[in-house]
């Protein structure tokens, strides 16, 4: 039997990878999720295990060729490494059996008469993250779990993580209490039994039970493992060996993501800029000022709450712009009479046809996307010494939820219509509200519109969201007199506020971009005419 060996799914917008090194060649035998070759794309190294127990029949993309998702990469010809491939395959088969979509057990260790155990792992954070909070335990030792059942709440820097039981059981032990800093990949929990029966112990390739031994490496969801126990010698990957040679770093002071702990490219590229970010930022960073004194009376009425980690990532990444951009701020000011006058007459047609309500913000939306056109350094961001141009708007629609500011984007916002905006808002700023955005839901914005007014703020300046050039700050809707053809009437008035980075965009582009907005919404037929 014949067993193609294909490129995976290499990520977000990632098309093509070029192969980097093959571990096997044509004819030799190989285990089932043994590496057979590395990948590099643009951002990452991908590492591609063999489907199967067999043999190599045919490497079909040399080293150094470049391969698109879903290409063939080699054949393999199950069968012919043993004849306990057979029983390894029906091994893992079985195993998958018992694991949920979204956690896997990793090991598991006999039981005797009362099955086996079932480790509760932490499972992928999402591109970047490494480590997560344990914020909530809604079980306790002992407690008795159904399948998927929810067991606890990880906290990451962007987002919260459930974490579902792999299988029905009993949990007994809980190893990560709440408020400990836990890895990807990291074990959490112990499941034994099962509350329907006998649960068996996960199998590794080679036939053992895992999770023996205490210091066995766990499989973290998504292929990655952590990091071997001391005295193991692991392989690193070539490209990681080129890149520590050419940025004078050894194999320990990296923190490896591959299999059994094998440094990838990338991890060399992350410890290279930690080792670069950590001097000059010890160096520039002001020292924490001394509380002042406080009274024995004052302390006592006090209370001490450890900030989360999104309210940390929060106080960091609003700092970081700061002492990046250039920033500054401009304002003009927006007479709401036609838009309003316009939502009000078809709000009841538009909510009947399309089952969403006509907002402001989709206005809003539209008229930035229009401005972000004419005045296309607005939507860029700077790389080093370019000037990244995006021929598209992934609009950021900066939301508050109970335990902060998220900002949710809205792909390609420029080829939406009105509805599809509102739509977009409604569905995403209630997966915000109740904790279930996606990291990848909160990435790639390149321009981001915040809504202050809806807490009544008359006036503000909304600092950028990095790596993006430009915020627009939007504010409460107020009666003001207005000079208008001679005469003063009361008209509803919003202050529009520009934060922009003024190392890319002029005033001139700053002012224009407001003015545009203000046209737009002041008559909204020009959004119709493209005007």
């Amino acid at each position: 039997m014949t067993t193609e060996v294909r490129v995976p799914t290499l990520g977000e917008s990632v098309t093509e990878a070029t192969v980097a090194t093959w571990f096997k060649k044509a004819g030799d035998t190989v285990e089932a999720d043994e590496m057979l070759c590395e990948l590099e794309t643009d951002k990452v190294t991908v590492e591609v295990p063999s489907p199967a127990a067999g043999t190599l029949a045919e490497i079909v993309a040399q080293e150094g060729e470049t391969v698109g998702v879903d290409a063939l990469l080699a054949t393999l010809s199950e069968g012919d490494s043993g004849s306990a491939s057979a029983p390894k395959k029906a091994e893992k088969k079985e195993d998958k059996s018992t694991e949920s979509e979204s956690a896997k057990p990793a090991s598991g260790n006999s039981g005797g008469t009362d099955g086996g155990n079932i480790d509760v792992m932490v499972p992928t954070l999402g591109e970047s993250v490494s480590e997560a909070t344990v914020s909530t335990w809604f079980k306790k030792a002992g407690d008795t779990v159904s399948q998927d059942e929810m067991l606890c709440e990880l906290e990451t820097d962007k987002v919260s993580v459930e974490v579902p039981s792999p299988a029905a059981g009993t949990l007994t032990e809980i190893l990560a209490n709440e408020g400990e800093t836990v890895q990807a990949g990291g074990k959490l929990a112990v499941l034994s039994g099962s509350a329907d029966g006998a649960v068996e112990p996960a199998e590794r390739p080679d036939g053992d039970a895992a999770g023996s031994t205490a210091d066995e490496p766990a499989t973290a969801n998504g292929g990655q493992y952590t990091t071997p126990p001391p005295g193991r010698d692991v392989e690193d990957a070539p490209s990681a060996k080129k890149a520590m040679a050419e940025k004078g770093l050894s194999s320990d002071q990296v923190q490896g993501s591959g299999r059994d702990g094998r440094v990838m490219k990338e991890d060399v590229a992350r410890a290279a800029a930690a080792a670069s970010s950590a001097a000059p930022a010890a160096a520039s960073a002001p020292a924490q000022a001394p509380r002042a004194p406080v009274s024995a009376e004052d302390a006592s009425r006090e209370e001490r709450v450890k900030m989360t980690r999104l309210r940390q990532t929060i106080a960091r990444r609003l700092k970081d712009s700061q002492n990046t951009a250039a920033m500054l701020t401009t304002y003009n000011e927006v007479d709401m009479t036609e838009v309003m006058a316009l939502r009000n007459e078809y709000k009841d047609e538009f909510l009947k046809k399309h089952g969403v309500k006509l907002g402001f913000m989709s206005f809003f939306t539209k008229a930035c996307c229009h401005a972000l056109k004419e005045v296309p350094e607005v939507n860029a961001e700077i790389d080093g010494t370019d000037i990244v141009y995006k021929n598209f708007v992934h609009m950021g629609i900066a939301t508050g939820t109970p335990t902060g500011l998220v900002v949710p984007v809205i792909r390609d916002a420029d080829a939406l219509g009105f509805a599809d905006i509102e739509k977009a808002i409604a569905e995403k700023g209630a997966r915000a509200r109740d904790g279930k955005l996606s990291m990848a839901e909160m990435q790639g914005g390149t321009f981001t519109i915040s809504n202050g007014g809806v807490y009544g703020s008359l006036m503000s300046s909304p600092i950028l969201n990095p790596p993006q050039s430009g915020i627009l700050g939007m504010h409460k809707i107020q009666q003001r007199p207005m000079v208008v053809n001679g005469e003063i009437k009361a008209r509803p008035m919003m202050y529009l506020a520009l934060s922009y980075d003024h190392r890319i965009v002029d005033g001139k582009g700053a002012v224009t971009f407001l003015v545009r907005v203000k046209d737009a919404l002041e008559d909204p037929r020009r959004l119709l005419m493209d005007l």
